[in-house]
């Protein structure tokens, strides 16, 4: 009984076996009848193709595991490791960079390669042309449209930069620039290798097509603090001055210091432009600073530091504090009412009224709130607006009257770095860099985002390029367009002669 037993169950074996050959060899001719039919059956495989491309793109979704990482190309895991680890370059910090270069460099081959860019679906120079002229489109709004044309062909150029020194402008690094309120002058703050930071002004009236150059005064003024705010300063006369505030460093104490603009001039400009006023006060712990155009608070500049808010008059030297509950990281004046707007680490933004004492209670006007640490505040024209900036990307626009959020705009990356905006209603755009070393460029109309330009330098935070734009580089007779500086490099990204909006704006004016 028990031979019978084991005698069934190998025939049963048998039996399996074989059938699962069979089975086998069925799946195999499958295939090859699959791949071998006629051509009057490639219509039907044709409408059966979304099924098999769905399954495989089923196969393609990877779940992810902790700790390691999947490569599509050699269709394997492999393991991660800390980024400390020196001994293995895959991590996950290596990867995500590498994607960033990857798609930095495809874009920048776009750029370069495509002239004309597509800002909104249907806009181009003929329909709003056409528009304009059978009266469906306003002046205003004809010239903002065309703008927005012109901005998206604007082509990268590289600036030649002359300097009494050549060798320190092939190692000290930009760090930021800011341009005056004509456009003709360009401040500079520069990294030097040794450590610290110096100063400079580029005259830009030589900044014109097809050579683009343009020459460097520098100074002698040397820091090694680290430069937290810039701002122009018209002490004399508009921009006859700048503004830093500067971090204390050890026993130091922090200041903010009043530069002349004239002592960054050549030497046989120094007989006839003799040097302003140049004073420095102390201060501890200061974030962030703006200069007064209000004529009720003349000759006077702000201070943003930590859990106060510090009003210095520079003749006379009289201060008024107002007392916050943080950290003060941006500031700006409006100039129509006598009121200063700062931005706090809280995600606060309030505004001091100017004509109250400092110890008044009821010397905050405004209160809105963002969720993350405001880097820029922006007041606009009318002042009825103010743009604003956090380190959690967000960018808005907030209606000071209703004192609500109006308009948000969209793409701008930050997490943790001061990042300033700069708003021009002439051309009604708004531009920022963030923090994924991506300049971008915004429609303050609607919100829309015209154009993305990536940085000509690998993305790290050490190469953030810092931008000014205005809508007459040079001066007054120049033509509009974007300066990028970023490590020792100065590019501009002008108007274009080709540009097709140029002609129907010229038949137009």
């Amino acid at each position: 009984m028990n031979r019978s037993f084991w005698q069934r169950r190998r025939r049963r074996g048998r039996s399996h076996q074989q059938n699962s050959a069979f089975g086998q060899g069925d799946s195999r001719e499958r295939d090859t009848t699959g791949t071998s039919q006629s051509p009057q059956d490639s219509g039907h495989r044709g409408a059966e193709a979304p099924l098999t491309s769905s399954c495989r793109a089923g196969e393609s979704s990877i779940p992810d595991l902790p700790g390691f990482y999947f490569d599509p190309e050699k269709n394997r895991y492999f393991r991660l490791l800390p980024g400390h680890n020196n001994c293995n370059p895959l991590t996950k910090e290596g990867i995500q960079h590498k994607e960033m270069e990857s798609r930095r460099l495809q874009l920048l081959h776009q750029e370069d390669k495509q002239r004309k860019k597509i800002t909104r679906v249907g806009l181009n120079a003929s329909s709003i042309l056409r528009k304009n002229q059978l009266g469906f489109l306003n002046i205003t709004s004809y010239c903002r449209l065309s703008h927005e044309l012109r901005v998206s062909c604007m082509e990268r150029k590289k600036v030649e930069i002359q300097s009494s020194d050549p060798s320190a402008l092939a190692s000290d690094q930009f760090n930021f620039i800011l341009a005056d309120t004509s456009s003709d002058r360009l401040f500079t703050v520069n990294d030097v290798k040794i450590g610290g930071s110096k100063y400079g002004i580029i005259n830009l009236q030589g900044l014109k097509a097809p050579t683009f150059k343009v020459h460097m005064h520098e100074n002698l003024y040397f820091t090694n603090r680290r430069v937290n705010s810039v701002c122009w300063a018209s002490l004399s006369h508009l921009d006859s001055h700048i503004l830093l505030c500067l971090m204390g460093l050890a026993e130091t104490p922090g200041c903010a210091t009043l530069l002349p603009a004239s002592l960054f001039v050549s030497n046989h400009q120094a007989d006839t432009d003799q040097p302003g006023m140049l004073c420095s006060f102390r201060i501890p712990g200061a974030w962030s600073c703006a200069w007064s155009l209000n004529t009720q608070a003349d000759n006077c500049f702000s201070t943003g530091l930590s859990r106060r808010v510090l009003l210095t008059n520079v003749v006379t030297g009289h201060r008024q504090t107002y007392g916050t509950s943080t950290d003060v990281l941006a500031q700006q004046f409006a100039v129509k009412t006598p009121l200063l707007f700062n931005g706090c680490r809280s995600g606060e933004i309030f505004a001091i009224d100017l004509r109250c004492p400092s110890q008044a209670k009821g010397c905050k006007a405004t209160h809105i709130f963002h969720e993350s640490s405001v880097t820029s505040v922006r007041v606009l024209k009318d002042e009825h607006y103010l743009m604003a900036s956090d380190m959690a990307g967000k960018i808005k626009l907030w209606d000071l009257r209703a004192t609500k959020c109006v308009r948000q705009y969209e793409g701008h990356v930050n997490q943790y770095a001061y990042l300033p905006l700069h708003v021009h209603e002439e051309e009604e755009i708004l531009v920022a860099v963030g923090q994924d070393c991506y300049t971008r460029i915004w429609s303050l109309h609607d919100a829309h985002l015209l154009r993305t330009i990536p940085s000509p330098y690998p993305t790290s935070k050490a190469n953030i390029p810092s931008v000014a734009f205005s809508p007459r580089l040079g001066g007054p007779q120049g033509a509009p367009g974007l300066l990028m500086a970023v490590q020792q490099d100065l590019y501009c990204f002008s108007y274009s002669s080709f540009c097709p909006g140029n002609t129907e704006e010229a038949s137009w004016e």
